[in-house]
């Protein structure tokens, strides 16, 4: 582990790695191999002391090795998912085939900061009571952190209401770090039934937030590349998706601010979609609830043709942020 600091060397050399909890790593991917290659050497190369094992779970294609070096007390494996195509059925993949301790995310173009893992495992070691942990983010292109905007949970302790008012850019899948076994048995598995795995991480984190307390590392700790979404112009998935997830999870309807983004969400996926009764009967309710939803104004313009929803993307996306 040649890229170890020395104090962490030393802790090898004296045999305190044994003690220390394994850690499953399941990265999603599809059609990325230049991409997936950083991201995996990453998390290899964390400072962790302890055993970590890399999945990578190939998505409609068949797997291939990245292109990485596997330092000692470091396991890399490929698998194929052969559950649900998406995110969702991936992260099933490797929760059932991992064998840590603890069970983390990350997407195939992100990037860990080497004392990521660490950090959290030690923030869940100091509290036994919680299931989940989280951090913050650097959102950006990739390129230097310099040039990103950090972003960080607000609170070390997130409760339900908490989540509910935070983004969902800022609670990121690839921060999530979770007891395996106790989120499996008292959780469950990521929700593979959501429409096209719209928000099935967010989901996941709901309904951990309702058993357990969500520890936060306030720190950025990912890269994320803020990317031209893949839903980005799926607005009937999208649709479908916000409808499943507000009849089965009643908490999203428990805070007006939450409600009025999924219904902004909805009216303006109906706006590009050319169903202006719909976009505006959503669009109401979200002003009800909440009149600062811009959304909203977004989708009036959309749904009377004076602007298309392909501009109002792009420039979402210059500032980081999603619609």
């Amino acid at each position: 582990m040649t890229g170890l600091d020395p104090s962490l060397r030393a802790g090898v050399a004296e045999g305190s790695l044994d003690a220390r909890p394994s850690v499953t790593v399941v990265v999603p991917t599809h059609n990325r191999p230049q991409l997936l290659a950083e991201t995996v050497q990453g998390l290899l190369d964390q400072d962790y002391l302890g055993h970590v094992e890399v999945l990578v779970v190939f998505d409609r294609e068949d797997p291939v090795r990245p292109d990485v070096s596997v330092p000692e007390r470091r396991v890399l494996r490929l698998l194929r998912n052969d559950r649900t195509p998406g995110p969702a059925g991936a992260y099933n993949v490797g929760a059932m085939a991992g064998t840590g301790d603890y069970f983390a995310l990350c997407d195939d173009d992100d990037q860990w900061l080497p004392d990521k893992l660490r950090l959290q495992v030690e923030a869940l070691e100091r509290r036994p009571d919680a299931l989940f942990a989280t951090c913050g983010i650097y959102l950006g292109d990739g390129r230097a952190i310099a040039g990103n905007r950090a972003r960080v949970p607000a609170k070390e302790v997130l409760t339900m209401p908490d989540l509910l008012s935070s983004a969902r850019n800022e609670l990121h899948s690839s921060t999530f770090v979770v007891r395996r076994e106790a989120m499996i048995r008292e959780v469950g598995l990521v929700d593979e039934q959501i429409p096209g795995s719209y928000g099935e991480d967010y989901d996941w984190l709901l309904r951990a937030a309702r058993v357990s307390p969500v520890i936060a590392v306030r720190k950025p700790l990912v890269r994320v590349r803020w990317k031209y979404s893949y839903f980005a112009d799926r607005w009937s998935t999208i649709i479908e998706a916000i409808d499943y997830q507000l009849e089965r999870r009643p908490e999203l309807k428990e805070q007006p601010a939450n409600l009025a983004r999924l219904y902004g969400r909805l009216a303006f996926a109906h706006a590009a979609l050319g169903h202006r009764s719909e976009a505006r009967r959503c669009a109401r309710m979200a002003r009800k609830l909440d009149w600062r939803q811009q959304r909203t104004w977004l989708a009036y313009l959309v749904a009377y043709r004076l602007i298309k929803p392909q501009t109002v993307l792009r420039v979402a996306h210059a500032f980081g942020r999603g619609v």
